[in-house]
Order: structure tokens, then sequence, then C-alpha cells
């Protein structure tokens, strides 16, 4: 490509906002879609039109309405272009792979492992029946041992069977995602997936909440002949009130805006040239802004995590028990060392004899170290993000509450009382609800003062007279636009009539 772009991703950003407007768009449109700085959007957009060779249609007020006729056909077709294509598309591929890979390894460690660990017990136990069976002096005992033996080692083995090859667990999962259905049974999710989920979750649940929130407040704008007042930006992000002016002073910023006073001194924001738009439809369904969700530790069912503890816990053992020996023991030279030495790590030291001279290291590292290591991280990780993530959903609940009763005051606020502030929602309910029911109104409060009355039960009710006062205000200079603001006008050039 003949320019240099220092974020490609926004690059793709912006020519996905034109595929979907399909009877074109101006740089407002493309900016209610991204949510990218007005700036950004100005100087990509003309990037993204030279690309793709757009039509260009200028309107009586001057904005550029930008559409593509031929479809979205680069017109750098040579080596050079090819090859920056490649590399990205390699460069993405090595992303997936490696996130895939990761995934696998983690799977192969903890039922690798096990299965492993589980084939030395029945090892240990078949060998442990031979040799009972073959004591002369205690052959009912023997034989009795060698049953019981064979029906332990039996079992061990089915485990191993059901895990690896049959996968009970992926079985459960299919029934968690599918319910009970006749044969054949849909395809469940990959194990390597579930286990993955259980360590490090399934990402943020709101990664992209900035985005979706700036998408809410510039549909709002839009269909609100362009302005905005801060309390109804905090109805729309939750922020305090002084959170909320560094906020929207940055939405100016990013977005064109200017505050403004209305005939009675009240400031609002103004976002003139977010209303340039050729979408024409209505914004006032996208114009609420949603309620942040909360994050769980896994997608996983329940049944399927306490499997992969089972697996671990295991795991666990059977690595601190070989550390333990290959320290305590260490190699088995002499007789006397190996009458000493406890029968599994007996037996496990002499197979080892089989593939390399020197078990120890083997047994030591490849059977203590890493497993126990592993281990311990796995149960650690899960266990500190499920810390963080409450601490995360207290704070996100805080906030969603906030955008309710931010809402509530504003929509009524000549009286108010703490219980009104309330949602079913589990997403709006923080641990101490009252004491964050009146934070909120103490929070409005620091905007705008309210009278404190009683009711007649008893119970407080906050009045917000600078509100309702503000709310009139607002309504009025919103009567007061006319729209030829937000009108483009009739077409004055088109780049394919020339």
């Amino acid at each position: 490509m003949g320019f240099h772009i220092k974020d490609r991703v926004v690059y793709r950003k912006v020519t996905d906002a034109f595929k979907k407007q399909r009877n074109g768009a101006t740089v407002a449109d493309i900016v209610a879609k991204t949510a990218l700085p007005l700036s950004t959007v100005r100087e990509l957009v003309p990037l993204v039109a030279d690309e793709y060779s757009a039509r260009l249609e200028v309107t009586e007020s001057g904005e550029i309405l930008y559409s593509f006729p031929r479809g979205f056909t680069s017109k750098y077709r040579g080596f050079r272009a090819r090859f920056r294509g490649f590399c990205e598309s390699f460069i993405r591929g090595i992303k997936i792979a490696g996130g895939a890979i990761f995934k696998v390894w983690i799977m192969v460690m903890l039922v690798g492992y096990f299965a492993l660990f589980m084939l030395i017990a029945l090892a240990a136990l078949l060998i442990s029946m031979v040799g009972g069976s073959s004591n002369s002096e205690s052959r009912s005992e023997g034989r009795g041992g060698g049953l019981g033996g064979l029906f332990l080692a039996s079992s061990i083995f089915d485990i191993i069977i059901r895990i690896w090859f049959y996968s009970e667990l992926t079985k459960a999962l299919d029934r968690e995602y599918y319910g009970d259905r006749p044969s054949p049974r849909p395809k469940g999710r990959p194990l390597y997936k579930a286990i993955f989920s259980f360590v490090f979750g399934d990402g943020d649940l709101n990664a992209d909440w900035a985005s979706k929130e700036k998408q809410a407040v510039i549909a709002y704008v839009q269909a609100n002949q362009g302005v905005i007042s801060l309390p109804e930006f905090m109805t729309l992000t939750g922020c305090t009130p002084q959170a909320a002016e560094q906020a929207i002073t940055a939405y100016c910023v990013e977005f064109g805006g200017i505050p403004e006073a209305t005939e009675d001194g009240t400031v609002v924001y103004r976002f003139d040239e977010l209303l340039l738009r050729a979408d024409k439809r209505d914004r006032s369904s996208g114009s609420s802004s949603p309620l942040k969700g909360l994050n769980t530790f896994s997608s996983n069912p329940k049944k399927m995590n306490i499997w992969f503890g089972i697996l671990n816990g295991v795991n666990l053992v059977f690595g601190s028990y070989f550390l333990f020996n290959a320290f305590g023991t260490g190699a088995i030279t002499t007789k006397a060392q190996l009458e000493a030495a406890s029968y599994l790590y007996r037996v496990t030291y002499l197979l080892s004899t089989i593939v390399t001279h020197n078990p120890l290291p083997f047994i030591l590292a490849g059977l203590g170290v890493i497993p126990l290591v592993f281990s311990i991280l796995f149960w650690i990780i899960p266990a500190l993000r499920y810390h963080f993530m409450k601490k995360d959903n207290e704070n996100i609940k805080l906030e969603n509450l906030r955008k309710v009763g931010y809402r509530r005051i504003w929509s009524a606020p000549m009286g108010v009382a703490s219980t009104d502030i309330k949602a079913g929602a589990e997403e709006c309910l923080p641990k101490n609800l009252s004491a964050a029911q009146d934070r909120v109104i103490k929070e409005m409060g620091s905007y705008a003062m309210p009278e404190v009355n009683l009711d007649n039960k008893g119970g407080t009710v906050y009045v917000f007279n600078e509100l309702e006062r503000e709310k009139e205000a607002l309504q009025n200079y919103r009567a007061q636009i006319t729209p030829r603001a937000s009108s483009l006008g009739k077409i004055v050039f088109d780049s394919d009539q020339e």
C-alpha cells in the first residue's frame, strides 16, 4: 500500500464500518459506528476512499458522502501489497496457532501427567501381584491379595480409559451445552478449551466496553439534536459528577463538541458535527447505555471443574511424592538402598533404567519438579483470578447501580428516596445495597444540592429543584435548535458524473 498506517486494526475498523453502510456514509456515520475520534476518522476515511475507489458526493452543507458501488477491491495489487497482506495474515495465524498450542500444552500437562502417574501406579500393582502370587509361604493370602490388587488395577485402568479415550469430561460438556439429545450426539467443546477456561477464564466480558459506551453516548447525542447535559452523560456512563466533567471534556476533544450556556446559565455540550450523517434512522433505540455484565469464573459446568481439581490433586500428590523420595532416597545403587526405598519409588526407579542409565534426574525433574510446579500454578492462578474477579464484579455492580440511580433521579428529580434506587438485576446489587444507594444520592447531591424532606411515614425524601430547572432549560434549548444544523442538503457534486 502506498501509505503508512500506524494501526492497521483501526484502519480495518473504518473499512468494515463502510461495508455496513450500503448507501454511503459521512464521517459522522463512521464515528457513530466505530466510536473512533473524529480526527482519526477524518484522517483514515480519505485513505479508505482512495484504496477502494470510492464514489464521492459533496452536499450543500459541504459534507462529503462516501459510497462504494464498485465493491471493496483494493487498487493496491502489486507485490508489496500482496506481501504486506501475507505478513498480516501470517502474524494473525501465528497468534491463533500459538494460543491453541498453549491451550493444548496445558491439557497435555494435566491429563498426560495424570495418565502417566496412573500407569506407574498400575505397573507397581501388577508387579506387586506377581510377587505376591509367587510367594509359596503365603499362597492363600497372595491369592486374596492378587484378586484385590487385580480389582484395584482394573479400576485405575478404567479411569484412564474413561478420561483419556472415552472422555467423560467432554461428555459432561455436551450435556451442559446441548442437553440430553438422542444420538448422534453433537460435538462438544474441545477439552483443551475447557481446561484453559478453568485456569484463565474466558476473557473479560467487558473488554470492549469503552467502545460500546462511546457508541451509546454518540447515539444519544444524535437522537437529541446533538446536545447532551452533564446529568444525562452521567446516566449513560455511570461516572460521578467529578469524573463526568473530565470525561465529557475528553469527548469534546474526540468528537468535536463545544460547551455552551443556555439563557439561564445551564451548561450544555453541543456536537453539531455528529449530526451530519447520511444514515437517517432513528438513533433513540441505541441511545441508552446497557449495563455491564458480571464476569464469571468459567463457562464450564461445576462438575467439569471438580474433575479438573481431582486430576490436578492427583498430580500434586504424585509430584510431591517423587520429589520427596528423589531428595530423600536419591539414586539406588546398592541392595541396602533398594530395600530402604519405598515400594512405588523402587519400582519407578527400576522401570526408568529401561530408558536411561541414570533415572534420578528424570524422576527428580520429570516426575517431581515439573508436575509439582504445574499443579501449584494450576490452583494458584484460578484462585487469584477468582479473588480479583469478585472485587471487579463489586465495582461493576456499583457502576451499574449508579446508572440506574442517576436515571431515576434525572427522570423524576422532585421526590427521590434512597430506596427508589434499585434494580432487580444481579448486575446492580452490590453487597451493601443500602450504603450504595445512599452513596448514589450523595454523589448526585454534590452536583445539585437537594432539599431534604420527610414523607408521611418519616422516611427521607430528596427534592432536586436544581435538576428540575436544568431539565426545563435543556428542553427549551433543544426546541430552539433548527433542523438545518443536521441537514446535509442536496448533492452538488458527484465524482461518478464528472
